[in-house]
């Protein structure tokens, strides 16, 4: 399977030629090209679907992942929004509103006929499911392992604070609990967790505090709204050039012990282990992946 890097996830409203424009310029690792909620109103999502092919055919986004965000299996438009975008160029889509593990197998079964009609490989397309009601906090793990076409699941704060008819405070007490499930949900399945918006996309220092707590939380990447976010999250989510240094330096000394037959050591006053290992390695992949981004 391709390695996505996933710091950061732009969302672009499909029909507004301002913004893609702007988008195809941006650092962004992936774009979320939206045809759901800030495509509005309705008559609007022909032209999105109709925009997005047409920069896709041109060539705009071609350095980037791109994941159109479609709309929910009851909006009445999925059906045609999967059809017209299931094309070269499209990596996969963003799932709204699925609160469950089956509501993300009948997606993929839905990606699978039409791969299936158009003769493309079954399984080509890959599926990040917004968790972004109680429900689906609660079902996250299902969510996670409903299908192989899951690369990452992303947390939408508005909507699930609004399902539960909380209050979306200044010191996120009320996401707290559901950013820790859907980040430890995520790793227990070996998907990537993506950390939700940040709502006052003018206010960087308070950008920085969610940043922390999100790298903190285990969280690997971040929903994004504005280009000006994108330098701190991309910050925040890269390994240092010291992370880097001593990820390579752990690579080197887990070898040594390896020769010396010694699974578990102290070299140079390091420990060397299988799980500091595997975090060198994880520090290493992803270095390479931002490498290697046009």
């Amino acid at each position: 399977m391709k390695d996505f890097l996933l710091r950061s996830l732009m969302f672009v409203p499909g029909h507004n030629e301002r913004l893609l424009n702007s988008a195809a310029r941006s650092k962004a690792d992936v774009l979320l090209l939206d045809i759901e909620d800030s495509v509005q109103p309705s008559s609007n999502k022909q032209l999105a679907r109709d925009k997005i092919e047409q920069y896709l055919r041109e060539g705009y986004f071609q350095k980037y992942a791109v994941f159109p965000r479609v709309n929910d299996r009851e909006s009445g438009h999925l059906l045609k929004d999967i059809h017209q975008l299931t094309i070269e160029g499209v990596h996969g889509f963003v799932y709204p509103k699925s609160k469950t593990g089956q509501d993300v197998y009948f997606f993929d079964k839905l990606l699978e006929t039409i791969e299936y009609e158009k003769g493309i490989k079954v399984g080509t397309y890959k599926i990040i499911p917004l968790i972004e009601t109680a429900s689906a906090v609660l079902n996250a793990q299902d969510i996670c392992k409903a299908s192989s076409r899951v690369i990452a699941i992303a947390f939408g704060c508005e909507d699930f604070v609004t399902d539960l008819q909380g209050v979306h405070d200044d010191a996120g007490q009320s996401i707290f609990t559901a950013r820790a499930m859907i980040a430890m949900a995520a790793r227990a399945h070996g998907v990537v967790p993506i950390d939700t918006v940040h709502i006052k996309v003018h206010d960087l220092e308070d950008l920085e505090k969610n940043l922390i707590v999100a790298k903190n939380l285990g969280f690997e990447g971040m929903l994004v709204l504005n280009p000006k976010e994108l330098p701190l999250v991309h910050q925040y989510f890269s390994p240092t050039v010291e992370e880097v240094n001593g990820a390579e330096e752990m690579i080197r000394l887990a070898a040594k012990a390896e020769e010396e037959g010694k699974g578990v050591t102290v070299i140079n006053g390091k420990f060397v282990g299988p799980p500091m290992v595997l975090q060198a390695k994880n520090i290493l992949k992803k270095h390479t992946l931002i490498q290697a981004k046009p």
